[in-house]
């Protein structure tokens, strides 16, 4: 039943001169659905992993001691100024490949990390220095008298950090973290560059054999298009569910 749908759906595409013969062969249907996940895998771990990152540079930034902010401070200047494609080459071509060296000559066996590791991790530190940008912003926006009020409770620097600038910077800078995560689920694409088999590696491999690159470049549209649909959808739930009701009004 469902082959007899698709086979239908391929005719009356192919009448709009849309060529999707390749869902007919279960090698390669198979490979795209799987790119498919693996794409979602992608964005479902980098979206976690780059907002622990802006949580801990905007941290580090707004400590008041200099020798933790200024190293992240340099961090986020150079990763927010250099190409993402650029830093997963680096990490990836070099500093993957100095890992298997060093392993290699201490005798401990093959390098565990995996290209799909290498991009989690670049995109994630990518991301996460603009989430530190919109979380020292929203920590900047806390109210001097909120501070003070806290103060008089007798909260320490660091539970006004973790219990009331963190708390409303993180509704304050909600807007900007989640267009940061729509451009991060956008970023995972580059996974391709390094052969992790995500849906735009798997499509380049079939239209290298069906030439059919619109067609396969119209369905990665729509996947990253829903992707990054159901990110603002979170985000715009979010900041109803988290606004609060008489603040900044």
């Amino acid at each position: 039943m469902t082959l007899d749908w698709i086979s239908q759906a391929i005719e009356t595409l192919r009448s709009l001169g849309l060529n999707y013969t390749f869902l007919t062969d279960v090698a390669e249907r198979q490979s795209f659905i799987k790119g498919l996940g693996i794409s979602a895998l992608l964005c479902a771990v980098t979206i976690p992993g780059s907002l622990a990152t802006g949580v801990l540079l905007a941290a580090m930034v707004t400590s008041g001691r200099r020798w933790v902010a200024l190293p992240a401070r340099g961090f986020i200047e150079v990763t927010r100024n250099t190409p993402t494609l650029v830093q997963l080459y680096c990490a990836f071509l070099v500093l993957n490949m100095l890992i298997t060296q060093q392993l290699r000559d201490w005798g401990i066996g093959q390098n565990p990390l995996t290209p799909f590791f290498w991009v989690v991790l670049v995109v994630s530190l990518h991301k996460g220095a603009f989430h530190a940008e919109a979380l020292r912003a929203g920590i900047d926006a806390v109210p001097a008298t909120t501070l003070e009020a806290a103060r008089s409770l007798g909260f320490s620097q660091r539970q006004i950090l973790r219990d009331v600038q963190l708390p409303l910077a993180l509704r304050f800078a909600l807007p900007s973290l989640v267009n940061n995560l729509v451009e991060l689920v956008k970023g995972t694409a580059i996974a391709s560059a390094i052969a992790v088999g995500d849906v735009t590696y798997q499509s380049i491999m079939i239209w290298s054999q069906h030439d059919n690159v619109l067609e396969l470049l119209l369905l990665i549209v729509l996947w990253f298009g829903l992707l990054t649909w159901l990110v603002s959808l979170t985000g715009r739930w979010l900041e109803q569910h988290w606004r609060m009701p008489g603040y900044g009004t």
